[in-house]
């Protein structure tokens, strides 16, 4: 029995089998001659595998649809229409027929002279399509040489999947009848993949260095994600323990759900608003059934994320108005793109960034990205004549940037007007405040903005000087630390006295004890991932606004954050045991 530590995702313990999702392993097809009479047997051979090849393919797309819906799905489609394009199929053919090459070396061939034009292409849209081609020839080699790879498509009941790491699209698409959770070398608390899986419900645990250097397939395995913990060939009196706390974890969420229906006040009579952070229209279904007041956070970027092309301003659109439709007039906050320090852009770029997370990201990526801006931007005014909604912009620095972007939007709603197009001409627009500069400066955004929201992932990071996907620095990454709290006081306060909302949308926020602290320090809106909202709607209606403030004063006089955390977690333990008692989640 091995047992190793990572970070902790979302919440549950579960009992699996190991499926190591191994993407190194890549099929070779050295040139070989055939003869001229075999010429119609091998032409046969690769008609036979591309016919596999886009039926595998179109179940792929089907069942991703199913599972994400159709934006997510859109992944494979330029795989199947690829498999027809005479670009490619001619090619491959005239090969056979003319080089008397197997169809193995042909298909390798020609699908590699294409990828190397593409990488070589100015449009990034072509550039971007390399990795495409470069899978759609691996997947043609595995029909034709009869070697299967292992993929997502063929798993067991009860998997747990092992990876170095996990692209969105690969978590987005896992089959949730079959994988129960999953497990990685790499990522932190905030990624992407992180956000997905809270977002699936999956347990996970993250940032484990080298657990694929010792997991093995069809290894029995337990998955902790509420202490980060992975155990390989556990013992039967581990499983004995693995099963009674997973029951445990189910009861305690049958009756947190018992307050779904109920109003977020505090005991004191202090209304909290609970709305729900999401990826994906879908999820607004789970905030809504989750007893979430709306949504606080719609991370549009996965519309990019979870795909290989780059979503048009009717994609855009489509999937804004169905979140408005969902949400039945409830409201709803759209997050520009925040794109630039992903291996979605970074992929892309001729030179990609040694440190992205200070370079040419969110709003700064907008703004030397206008073009997409622009179509982000018009597709959100369009939606936001069919219900309730407000913009934000991330990753504000300093006022220069937030002008800009509000003048990109009137630019916008200048274009629909002239085209005779519906939409709100008083959406509200604010800002995420994530990094020091903003926080520090937020009495003269307060001039700016209509609403503030506190996106504590990135606030943390920036604050602390730690890297938030870096499992290295993992423990040193904290929201209660004396310096986060200030920042965020200070952003409370300007709102406060200006009549300004103020929001805070990081997965923080899910933590009773930190969202207690948020309480105390006059924040009155909390977003979280919708399976969060049950305990924290519990949390909230068990805790008392005027302690709150009592917690968070002594909190913030705190030399250290360590000092700081034991303190407020044993108050709040006292006020609401409940959420924390029988929960595998803390």
């Amino acid at each position: 029995m091995q047992s190793l530590t990572g970070i902790p995702v979302g919440s549950g313990v579960v009992v699996g089998r190991v499926f190591v999702l191994n993407d190194g392993q890549r099929i070779r097809a050295p040139r070989r001659a055939i003869d001229p009479a075999d010429v119609p047997a091998e032409l046969e051979r690769f008609e036979s595998a591309r016919g596999v090849a886009i039926e595998e393919l179109n179940g792929l797309h089907k069942h991703a649809a199913t599972e994400m819906g159709e934006e997510a799905a859109k992944v494979f489609l330029f795989h199947i229409g690829a498999l027809s394009d005479p670009a490619i199929v001619g090619p491959i053919r005239q090969a056979i027929e003319g080089e008397l090459v197997s169809a193995e070396y042909a298909s390798a061939e020609a699908i590699k002279t294409l990828a190397d034009r593409f990488a070589r292409h100015p449009d990034s849209t072509f550039r971007s399509k390399v990795s495409d081609l470069e899978d759609l020839s691996q997947r043609l080699l595995r029909h034709l040489t009869g070697r299967r790879a292992k993929t997502l498509a063929d798993l067991e009941p009860h998997t747990v999947i092992v990876a170095r790491d996990l692209t969105p699209s690969q978590t987005a698409a896992f089959d949730r009848a079959k994988v129960v959770a999953f497990a990685t070398d790499l990522g932190g608390l905030t990624s992407h993949t992180a956000i997905i899986a809270r977002a699936l419900g999956l347990p996970a645990v993250v940032g484990l260095h080298d657990l694929t250097r010792h997991a093995r397939d069809g290894q029995r395995v337990i998955v902790d994600a509420a202490r980060g913990v992975i155990v390989l060939d556990p013992d039967d009196a581990s499983i004995d323990a693995a099963d009674a706390a997973d029951q445990r974890a189910r009861r305690s969420r049958i009756t947190l759900h018992e307050d779904a229906e109920k109003p977020a006040i505090t005991r004191d009579g202090v209304d909290i608003a609970l709305v729900g952070n999401i990826e994906f229209p879908e999820e607004v279904d789970s905030v809504i059934a989750d007893g979430g007041a709306g949504v606080g956070l719609y991370r549009t970027e996965f519309l990019y994320l979870t795909s290989d092309q780059e979503p048009t301003e009717e994609q855009h659109t489509a999937a804004y108005i169905d979140t408005v439709r969902r949400l039945g007039g409830r409201p709803l906050t759209i997050r520009t793109v925040d794109l630039g320090a992903d291996k979605y852009t970074q992929g892309r770029s001729e030179t990609p960034e040694r440190n992205p997370f200070l370079g040419l990201r969110s709003i700064r990526y907008c703004l030397q990205n206008t073009e997409m801006f622009r179509t982000q931007l018009r597709a959100i005014l369009r939606a936001s004549a069919h219900g309730p909604m407000r913009i934000m912009f991330p990753l504000v620095t300093n006022i220069a940037e937030f002008r800009q972007a509000k003048y990109f939007l009137h630019e916008a709603m200048e274009d629909l007007a002239e085209a005779g197009e519906a939409y709100d001409e008083n959406v509200p627009v604010g800002m995420m405040v994530e990094v020091p500069a903003a926080a520090l400066q937020a009495k003269s955004f307060a001039r700016e903005v209509d609403f503030f929201s506190i996106g504590t992932n990135d606030l943390v990071q920036y604050t602390l000087a730690v890297d938030r996907i870096n499992e290295r620095v993992a423990g040193l990454y904290t929201p209660i630390h004396p310096a986060v709290l200030k920042l965020i006081r200070d952003v409370s306060r300007v709102g406060n006295r200006g009549g300004i909302p103020v929001s805070c949308c990081g997965e923080s926020a899910a933590d009773p004890a930190f969202a207690a602290l948020l309480i105390g320090l006059g924040v009155r809106t909390l977003s979280v991932t919708s399976s969060s909202l049950p305990r924290l709607k519990r949390a909230v209606r068990g805790l008392d606004s005027k302690r709150c403030e009592r917690i968070a004063q002594k909190a913030i006089r705190f030399d250290s954050e360590a000092d700081a955390g034991t303190y407020v977690r044993d108050r709040v333990r006292k006020l609401v045991p409940e959420v924390f008692d029988g929960w595998s989640g803390e």
